[in-house]
């Protein structure tokens, strides 16, 4: 039942005062109120609340948690148990820089959705806006039945599929950029020279011949520890590794090519982890580096697919180069299925001996 009581200001204006209360079995179960200018405007919004309140349900839902967006972003990422990663961490940190990111969950439409992938698009690729859009999705998987927020996993899906209709997100595309040899002899002699001026840098030298040939991730190679090594064997053990379903224990014992253990061995004893740098530390360096040269559209994460073509071109089987790639599945490896031996390109490179070269402390 509702109510309007005018009041006069100090200033001798009259304001309006709806109040909206609502009983069950003789107890209050629901009240609220507004201030109005006008008395019209306050017998309008007590019928517009009172229609609202009496649809089924309505009174539960407003006693139910209705968060920002941006808040549950937050519970999302403090109460994961498991790692939900560093690329996850950063997505749905940009996120929460965005309007949407301020509205309440239960306003949340498929409109609003795509309103945020059409900011997106003007900055990044098509790619990238839907790896956002999958990333939030993750979020709104779990808002209802894990806390109750009403985030409409609906409103994600019809969003999901208007993007892909309007182009606004597209598939990632399978990069084949490999860095030339005139390109890593730049890089090798710049990184070479900032290790001679700064002893104390990342060595940016034998951590981009690792990633070649081990074929690790940067994460996997920052992770890696001397207990992780199986000299005898000439292997070693990948915590967490990624996959399309679950990483988290997923541990995969990978051969090291001859080139990648040695230059694990050339490495000192100081740390726990073999290579005791972080990933944004070497991320970094080699876009700077790149950059600073003049090597267009080149990524760290590249080296790995030059090293897994590298296999391929010496002659080894889609087995052999999965057992040092640590591909579970083979048909992730059709995408070098063209490749034919032509031999190894890093046969006589002149920088291996640099890189395996024992450094102070080893």
């Amino acid at each position: 039942m509702g109510t309007i009581i005018p009041r006069k200001r100090k200033s001798g204006s009259t304001a309006y005062h709806a109040q909206l209360l609502i009983k069950r079995s003789g107890a209050i179960v629901h009240r609220e109120s507004r201030t109005f200018e006008r008395k019209q405007a306050a017998a309008a919004w007590l019928e517009k609340r009172e229609t609202e309140l009496a649809k089924p349900g309505a009174l539960e839902r407003e006693k139910t948690p209705d968060p920002t967006l941006g808040s549950v972003i937050n519970r999302y990422t403090e109460e994961s148990v498991k790692d939900i990663g560093r690329t996850k961490t950063q997505v749905l940190r940009a996120i929460k820089r965005y309007d949407i990111a301020n509205k309440q969950c239960s306003t949340i439409t498929s409109a609003d959705i795509i309103t945020f992938a059409n900011q997106l698009v003007s900055k990044v690729t098509p790619q990238t806006v839907a790896n956002y859009l999958s990333h939030l999705a993750a979020v709104f998987a779990i808002a209802r039945p894990a806390w109750g927020y009403q985030l409409n996993q609906n409103a994600m899906k019809d969003a999901f599929v208007v993007a892909k209709r309007l182009g606004i997100t597209t598939k990632s595309r399978a990069r084949d950029r490999r860095p030339t040899l005139d390109e890593l002899d730049k890089l090798m002699t710049h990184f070479g020279e900032r290790l001679r001026r700064r002893p104390s840098s990342v060595p940016m030298q034998k951590i981009t011949a690792f990633a070649i040939f081990s074929t690790r991730r940067l994460e996997e190679i920052t992770r890696i520890c001397w207990g992780d090594l199986d000299v005898g064997g000439s292997r070693l053990l990948i915590h967490d590794m990624k996959n399309p379903g679950e990483k988290i224990g997923n541990d995969v014992w990978c051969d090291l090519p001859p080139a990648a253990l040695q230059i694990i061995l050339s490495m000192p004893k100081t740390s726990e982890q073999i290579f005791p740098y972080t990933t944004d530390a070497i991320g970094a360096a080699f876009t700077r580096t790149c950059q600073f040269l003049g090597i267009i559209d080149l990524h760290f994460h590249d080296l790995r697919h030059d090293g897994v073509s590298r296999l391929f071109e010496t002659g080894l089987s889609i087995p052999q180069v999965g057992s040092v790639s640590g591909h579970r599945a083979w048909s992730s490896l059709k995408r070098y299925a063209h490749l034919r031996q032509t031999g190894d390109k890093f046969a006589d490179w002149k920088w291996l001996s640099v890189v395996t070269a024992q450094s102070e402390g080893a």
